[in-house]
């Protein structure tokens, strides 16, 4: 079957004057217009195209790839606005519909939105939606604590940023949490911090406990190795220069170059942290 809003891989059936005509083994047939054509294809020869609904509503194939696939979230631009919804740029010519039945809130031509891309049953097409809450579950979670995760952030609130988790479920990762800039629409990697009885998932960007420890640890001496043996930052070091640095918060820093130190890794003196190597005094180790 050929299915809508994901990348199909077809066969070449025949050749027209307005395209190429592909199919599957169940003698289904799409067009692939002139336009997409880049190479030299012959009857027989397998395609990976993407199918999606023309201009015109008429189910085509096309040899690009849009930025998401139906089931998938995103973060797109709105390029227009009409009486009808908003339209955001996601790779092809036809730009993807957002109802205003599946606007949160007023969309605006030129703003990013996170949005999830889906088939609607009624018009069998493909449309998307900004109410995110309406496509993520956390009735099944399928996660465990300590799980490093993939995150979407969508939404901010007094209490933190609101995040998609694998795609699947709601998370929040709390602003006290929170030790570099976040945006909306970011995609990066946390861990699960906890699953509560009410069912919501709080996220933190490091591993708790010793483990996160340990592995600061290994980031500083990465960071040492490759700068000359010294690090600038320091007791009066702000969250944020730390953050930019290292990536990690000001506690786990300090955690992590006092284990470096009793282990006779690192110096810690005024200025910075300095790599302790065999040309190292020891009674430079000692102050």
């Amino acid at each position: 079957m050929i299915e809508i809003g994901k990348i199909n891989t077809l066969t070449i059936l025949r050749e027209t004057t307005v395209g190429l005509y592909l199919g599957d083994e169940d003698k289904n047939d799409v067009l692939l217009p002139n336009s997409f054509i880049k190479d030299n294809y012959k009857v027989g020869d397998k395609l990976d195209v993407f199918i999606y609904n023309d201009s015109e509503d008429r189910i085509i194939a096309t040899t690009k790839t849009p930025y998401a696939k139906i089931n998938e979230f995103a973060y797109l631009r709105v390029v227009s606005v009409s009486e009808v919804g908003a339209f955001m740029d996601w790779g092809l010519e036809k730009d993807l519909l957002v109802p205003f039945s599946e606007q949160k809130h007023k969309m605006s031509e030129d703003n990013f939105y996170v949005v999830y891309i889906y088939l609607d049953e009624v018009t069998n097409r493909i449309v998307a939606s900004n109410k995110i809450d309406k496509f993520i579950d956390n009735e099944n979670i399928q996660l465990e604590e300590g799980q490093k995760v993939d995150l979407i952030v969508y939404e901010e609130s007094p209490l933190g940023f609101s995040c998609i988790i694998n795609g699947a479920h709601k998370g929040l990762i709390y602003h006290n949490d929170i030790y570099k800039d976040v945006y909306i629409g970011d995609e990066m990697e946390g861990f699960v911090k906890t699953i509560r009885e009410d069912k919501l998932i709080d996220i933190s960007f490091q591993k708790s406990g010793f483990k996160n420890v340990l592995d600061s640890t290994e980031v500083v001496m990465e960071y040492l190795q490759k700068n000359n043996g010294f690090l600038s930052l320091h007791d009066k070091s702000t969250p944020e220069e730390i953050s930019i640095r290292l990536s990690m918060s000001k506690a786990t820093f300090k955690k992590a170059i006092g284990i470096l130190y009793r282990h006779r890794k690192v110096l810690i003196k005024p200025d910075g942290v300095y790599l302790v190597n065999e040309e190292t005094p020891k009674e430079e180790e000692t102050k």
